[in-house]
């Protein structure tokens, strides 16, 4: 199969990569870990103006019905700027839950929704914002006690909710399809950071990045993504084997992905375990999203199943 982005695609990445190129989103992602909503939810109104929200909600009740890629094109972006928010499951999952007046709350910004799928997904993202906190029987569990579980990514609060029980393997896939092109994107941008500071950063009179040893390091996270890339989208208009496929374009992105997190610390050097430097914020965010919707031993698994 031959796939390309349609012409309406890239300008629909181009422009949500120029919203949250000039959204500072380093600095929402840690307002948001400290529990400071506010910027994060402005960002959240400014995505769903464009349609990031309703990509999958019906247009009946207000959303654009659009399919699986476009969703694909608009989760790498945000996994390029580490937008924070529990967005795979209010854009990606939610829509296939939700009836009614709450799917149009959803598409236009006024609801944020969450998701609990034990077991691969035990904790709630973000439950202390959520407008509603889900199951995937699409039972509502807003008003459970909620417990804070510590997360490694600090922008990705966790919480444990009580009651949940599992079905709806449709829905659960659209999660695993936007936690992927998340960690693509995560990938693309720790690639593109380490390249930025490989051509900059000198030592002996040369710059790193003409030295050898980091060009092959460089090289092997490109063809990592180059040789995801394409599975992921091959999911995306996959037919009867999305589960499938769904399944082990998880498991290429996520190993991409912790590649390029690899790499882009030994590139960086002692910069790179600072709190102050951007980079951090995708090291903990690729580390969480890797066993997000489903571990990797959970996807290899199930593709051999």
């Amino acid at each position: 199969m031959k796939f390309q982005l349609s012409p309406e695609q890239r300008q629909f990445s181009a422009t949500l990569h120029e919203l949250l190129g000039g959204a500072d989103t380093a600095a929402t992602a840690r307002t948001w870990a400290a529990g400071e909503h506010d910027r994060g939810l402005k960002l959240w109104r400014a995505l769903a103006d464009l349609g990031v929200l309703a990509l999958l909600v019906p247009e009946d009740h207000g959303g654009l019905g659009a399919g699986p890629a476009d969703l694909v094109v608009a989760f790498e972006a945000l996994g390029y700027h580490a937008v924070p928010g529990p967005l795979a499951e209010s854009a990606a999952v939610a829509p296939a839950l939700l009836t009614g007046d709450r799917l149009a709350a959803l598409a236009g910004g006024d609801l944020v929704a969450t998701v609990v799928a034990p077991p691969e997904v035990p904790l709630a993202l973000d439950a202390d914002v959520a407008g509603v906190v889900l199951d995937l029987t699409g039972a509502d569990l807003t008003g459970a006690e909620f417990e804070l579980v510590r997360s490694i990514d600090p922008a990705r609060r966790l919480f444990r909710v009580p009651g949940a029980s599992t079905a709806g393997v449709a829905a659960f896939d659209f999660g695993v399809l936007a936690v992927s092109a998340q960690l693509l994107g995560a990938g693309q941008w720790l690639l593109d950071a380490s390249v930025a500071y490989a051509k900059q950063r000198s030592q002996y009179g040369r710059a790193i990045g003409e030295y050898q040893a980091i060009k092959h390091l460089l090289a092997d996270v490109v063809t990592g993504l180059e040789l995801a890339r394409p599975l992921l989208y091959g999911a995306a208009v996959a037919g009867d084997t999305f589960a499938r496929d769904v399944s082990a374009a998880k498991v290429l992105a996520a190993d991409a992905a912790y590649l390029a997190a690899r790499t882009a610390l030994q590139v960086h050097g002692a910069i790179g375990y600072t709190a102050e430097h951007d980079l951090g914020l995708r090291l903990t965010k690729v580390r969480a999203l890797a066993g997000a919707w489903g571990t990797g031993s959970f996807h290899r698994a199930r593709v051999l199943r």
